[in-house]
């Protein structure tokens, strides 16, 4: 029997990184039952090019009343997430929740009781998890390779293309996203705290809005119409297709319908309303004993990651590259260097989407269910821990002081 889907947020991550898989690769397993947006020309767009009729709601009640999912797919904006998946879990149905879980503890606190109230339950999609090279940095260090893990260091640098979209789009205010540390960064921690296997404690930060932000006075509202189009390197044209999976049109998702609801996808990178940082660092301490050091630019010229692990046997290194010259390497390699010497792994490449992780993912959460040794499929649980990090060093930002995660749960 095909398990049956409904989807809520009909943007290009929800079009592309859940609607398209169901209907096109998983059919036989799977029914997109009902789709759910405030915008009906995005829904109008999804059937169109998906070349189906999925039923449209602008109102998620009616939806679920109607469709009777098994589970629903929440894509929206991160600050509705968790309205979206309490609801579905007191519908009778499980919830898959784009990542990040939600924004803030009060909203980490209301999924965990709706969870227990009703007996479902949330699966989150940390697609980082499947990328094949992440996958064999867990299995290296559950090994014991280096010993008892002591301290991570984690460097995150998104390029002035990535980077900057963030400051166009809804991300840039923090009541909406949570911020980087919340809405990107999510990704960072989960993938720290599954290679590490523990939980974090303690969390200090600090934050600012160094590059975008109010910075330059040759600014507009938006991309479109704007004197200095010609002259700025942040220029967005909103009618250029974007890549997700295939190349989803801008235009059809954003332009030809923003009248519909008001959300501009290009709005300026040096705007006064941006209010989320753009350069973090972050310490955190874990339940073990071990100590994170992170940091996050938002600004630079390549995109990329590098990653040092120190443990009581040796050290781990590794990097991704996603652009810039060590973006062409074929290989992904995992550096082991011990009093007796140095060992060297080669992870070939996965150039599919997200580095392998977005069909590995897709396997896992729509032909499943399927084994799991790694435990690359996230709980409710593990978004909160890695949603809380985020949070925790937002509150940190704001006072100056450290913040225990025990206290954001209460």
């Amino acid at each position: 029997m095909k398990k049956r889907y409904a989807l809520v947020g009909c943007g290009g991550r929800g079009l592309g990184m859940f609607a398209m898989p169901i209907v096109r690769k998983y059919p036989a397993v799977a029914e997109l039952v009902g789709i759910c947006d405030t915008n009906t020309g995005r829904m109008a767009y999804l059937n169109r090019i998906l070349g189906c009729q999925v039923p449209a709601f602008t109102d998620f009640a009616a939806m679920l009343r109607q469709t009777r999912p098994d589970t629903v797919i929440i894509a929206t904006p991160d600050a509705l997430h968790h309205e979206f998946i309490v609801r579905t879990l007191e519908a009778g149905c499980d919830a898959v929740s784009e990542k990040p879980m939600t924004i803030d503890a009060e909203k980490c606190r209301a999924i965990f009781a709706a969870e227990k109230r009703t007996g479902r339950r949330v699966t989150v999609t940390f697609n980082v998890r499947f990328v094949p090279y992440i996958a064999k940095l867990r299995e290296v260090l559950a090994s014991g390779a280096i010993g008892k893990i002591i301290s991570v260091d984690l460097n995150y640098q998104l390029d002035r293309q990535h980077g900057a979209d963030y400051f166009r789009r809804w991300h840039r205010r923090k009541e909406i996203s949570g911020g980087l540390l919340v809405h990107k960064s999510t990704h960072h921690f989960d993938m720290v705290n599954w290679l590490i296997a523990d939980d974090p404690l303690v969390v200090y930060a600090m934050g600012s809005l160094q590059f975008y932000g109010p910075k330059r006075p040759e600014r507009s509202g938006r991309c479109v119409g704007c004197q200095y189009a010609k002259t700025c390197e942040f220029y967005f044209d909103i009618r250029q297709p974007m890549a997700v999976g295939e190349m989803l049109d801008n235009a059809e998702l954003y332009a030809n319908v923003e009248h519909l609801d008001g959300y501009y996808r290009d709005q300026c990178v040096f705007a006064d309303e941006i209010n989320i940082e753009d350069t973090m660092n972050l310490t955190v301490r874990y339940a073990g004993g071990a100590q994170m050091s992170y940091s996050l630019n938002a600004h630079c010229i390549n995109e990329g990651w590098t990653l040092g692990v120190n443990g009581t046997a040796g050290r781990l290194e590794a990097e991704n590259w996603y652009s810039g010259p060590r973006a062409k390497n074929p290989t992904r390699e995992i550096t082991i260097h011990r009093p007796s010497g140095t060992e060297v792994i080669a992870v070939p490449l996965d150039t599919t989407a997200h580095g392998g992780g977005d069909y590995r993912l897709h396997e896992m959460l729509f032909n499943g269910p399927k084994p799991d040794p790694l435990g690359q499929m996230a709980s409710s649980r593990a978004g909160a821990m890695s949603c809380l990090i985020g949070a925790a060093g937002n509150e940190s930002i704001r006072t100056g002081l450290p913040v225990w995660i025990n206290d954001l749960l209460g």
